[in-house]
């Protein structure tokens, strides 16, 4: 546990509210989350520019003049809602123009002839200037002789604050830059060659010939990624140091049986690994934290499976929730037919369930009849009770909530173990800066038999055509197809699940009766009734069916091996994970497949997955492409936010320092409490919040 962090020498005067941002002003600033001095101070530049001259503007060009005022004047216009204009001429060492400021008669006795100023707007090729923003070069520090060529810096703005006046107000707010604490030792600096904290931020707001932006950012980045690193390491601690668990340590009897007699296939190399790793950590009386990452297809539910039943081997019970009910129900079948002959109690419980069902389900969790339950969020339910839980899979784990997950994890006396799953394989970048306090076990080796899945990109109406033609050849040789349908627009206030379902069943109408006329369709969506997709996905499984026009509720569980060709409309509307798990329906049996992706050629995410087969090579293009910030969906608060200074995969060396860093310093000081790491511990609370670093339950 972290102990009572030391404060700041001058807090006050970095957390005191700005106290000129009135109105839209003060809208303006809260939009960009800034409220203090501090904020002001953090509030990076987006980029720079040099500014121009006036012999350089181009007609219609926006762009940054660095000027000196030759005379002004205001003029009055007869039109409603206007104030009146006001018009200066202006001069650098290359010419003069006219600059138009519109409804600011007062900027008359504000800039008057010699004022220097830094204008922003848009040139219109007659030697004249119309000013979008502005603001006195004096008060931006601007020496004589200074405009000329000089680096202007631009920054996130919104209505109400333009970057001009933010550059305004933080070269005031530089004055308080003496009161910066700075929670790196001395030591660390010097390892790592990095500035102190308040020369880091002038050098980025203010550089000049000895102050490179470029290392400011790299000292912010830095001790940004050093405090989410011991962050994590600190929870590791934590749970060793306060939570217990029943340690699953006897000889394996049922897993041994169910391996060798009941599993239809021998387990890959890296299944056993994984199966070896977790063997180890379910033995221990600390809450194993895992989390298992793999390729498409490679057999994550075999080795929870494998996890859950050392659980029900030892008298316990285990739970595996997913996020939605058509992949709880999907685990569940295949649960069911992975355990073939081997006398395991199982059950499904899901928000759909009926009040007697749910009833004799809950009754036999609470009196341990039950051994091993699949299900959604109705498994945190509070008066779902369980006798022992002793290991809970959280499957598609980044589409839950922080609390939700610990809902599960967490329970009253011995804490269950838990394994994380997840479908879409993570870059070592990522997982680092995501999930630095789970350990982690990697599937990468498919199943023997799999054939590679051939991705085809479709553009046009004769692209279209041949897409048909292809998916038609497959089903005349008696495979099957995946038709996918990504939703298509949505106003603000509609359900995304109910347009997706509106999206499929759109196009289930328009099949039906045009390029699959005559063929057996059935539909599959979010928004039908529970019934309705099971008999769906039978008639599908069965081969009744011949197409499955869906929505992405069948992005990962689904395993109808009969299945070789998936054609995804609109392809480009998906991230290039969402893309590769779709694509690992198909590929499944003994057949070649083809995945055909219908969107614009030029497109880089469907050129990447038709190049790449390799879901984690997809994983760093991803990476790349969308930034560490959007890679697993929806933002969340605490150790899950996304980072303010540092940015993957551009830090990828500078994260594994950190964390190198990190491990160091808590080997000598494992709770922060000596003097050195003060201000360094109060940085952590203040960057990550109390909750993310508050005790754990006990």
């Amino acid at each position: 546990m972290l102990s009572a962090p030391l404060r700041w020498a001058a807090p006050s005067r970095l957390r005191a509210p700005l106290k000129l941002a009135k109105g839209k002003l003060a809208d303006g600033l809260g939009a960009l989350d800034v409220s203090d001095i501090g904020g002001l101070l953090e509030h990076l530049p987006r980029d720079r520019r040099e500014a121009r001259t006036i012999a350089q503007l181009q007609a219609g060009e926006q762009a940054t003049v660095a000027v000196e005022v030759r005379s002004i004047s205001a003029r009055a216009v007869r039109r409603r809602g206007m104030r009146g204009l006001v018009e200066a001429t202006v001069f650098d060492h290359t010419g003069s123009m006219r600059a138009t400021f519109f409804n600011q008669p007062w900027l008359v006795e504000r800039y008057p002839a010699g004022t220097r100023l830094l204008l922003h707007g848009k040139a219109d090729g007659r030697r004249r200037f119309r000013v979008s923003t502005h603001a006195p070069g004096a008060e931006l520090g601007m020496a004589d002789g200074e405009q000329q060529g000089a680096s202007v810096a631009h920054y996130p703005a919104s209505e109400g604050v333009s970057s001009t006046k933010l550059l305004t107000l933080i070269r005031e707010a530089c004055v308080h830059l003496p009161d910066v604490p700075e929670p790196l030792a001395a030591r660390v600096r010097a390892a790592e060659g990095l500035p102190r904290r308040a020369q880091a931020l002038a050098a980025i707001h203010f550089p000049d010939g000895e102050q490179d932006p470029e290392h400011g950012l790299r000292r912010l980045a830095y001790e940004e990624l050093l405090l989410f690193q011991l962050a994590f390491l600190l929870r590791r601690s934590q749970r060793a140091e306060l939570l217990c668990s029943r340690a699953l340590d006897q000889p394996a009897t049922l897993t041994d049986s169910w391996l060798r007699e009941s599993l239809p296939f021998e387990p890959t190399a890296d299944q056993r690994a994984a199966i070896a790793r977790i063997g180890v950590d379910l033995g221990a009386a600390t809450p194993m934290q895992r989390l298992l990452m793999g390729e498409v297809g490679s057999g994550k539910t075999v080795v929870a499976l494998w996890a859950m039943l050392r659980a029900v081997e030892h008298g316990g019970q285990a739970a595996l929730m997913a996020p939605t009910e058509t992949l709880a129900e999907q685990h569940f079948a295949t649960i069911q037919s992975l355990l073939g002959a081997q006398n395991v109690s199982t059950a499904l419980l899901t928000g759909s369930a009926t009040a007697k069902r749910r009833a004799d389900t809950l009754g036999k969790l609470r009196s341990g009849e039950l051994s091993l339950i699949v299900g959604t969020h109705a498994l945190i339910e509070p008066d779902v009770q369980f006798r022992e839980l002793a290991v809970a899979v959280i499957d598609e784990q980044h589409r839950f909530g922080v609390r939700q997950r610990a809902a599960l994890e967490h329970r009253d006396g011995l804490q269950p173990h838990t394994l994380h799953m997840t479908a879409t394989p993570i870059p070592r970048t990522l997982a680092l800066a995501r999930h630095g306090d789970l350990d982690r076990s990697v599937l990468r080796e498919l199943p023997r038999g799999r054939r590679p899945i051939e991705t085809r990109i479709v553009d046009g109406e004769q692209g279209r055509a041949g897409a048909y033609a292809a998916l038609r050849e497959q089903l005349n040789a008696g495979r099957q197809a995946y038709v996918v349908c990504p939703l298509i627009e949505q106003e603000q206030g509609q359900d995304a699940e109910a347009e997706e379902a509106r999206a499929a069943t759109v196009e289930f109408e328009r099949l039906s009766k045009g390029e699959l006329a005559g063929r057996t369709l059935v539909l599959l969506h979010g928004q039908m009734r529970p019934r309705e997709k099971q008999e769906a996905m039978a008639r599908f499984a069965c081969g009744e069916a011949e197409v499955l026009v869906a929505t992405t509720v069948i992005e990962v569980g689904v395993d109808v091996a009969n299945a070789t060709v998936m054609l995804i409309e609109n392809a480009e509307r998906f991230g290039i994970s969402q893309l590769h798990q779709l694509r690992g329906r198909i590929g499944r049996g003994e057949h070649a497949s083809l995945c055909l992706l219908a969107g614009p050629p030029g497109s880089a995410r469907l050129r990447a997955l038709a190049e790449h087969s390799d879901g984690f090579k997809l994983a760093e293009i991803d990476l790349r492409l969308r930034k560490e910030g959007e890679l697993l969906g929806t933002r969340q608060s605490g150790l899950g936010a996304a980072f303010c200074f540092a940015e993957l995969p551009r830090d990828a060396e500078l994260l594994e320092r950190a964390r190198a860093q990190a491990k160091r310093i808590l080997q000598e000081d494992p709770d922060l409490s000596g003097p050195v790491h003060g201000l360094l511990s109060d940085a952590l609370e203040r960057t990550l919040g109390a909750e993310a670093l508050a005790p754990l339950p006990a």
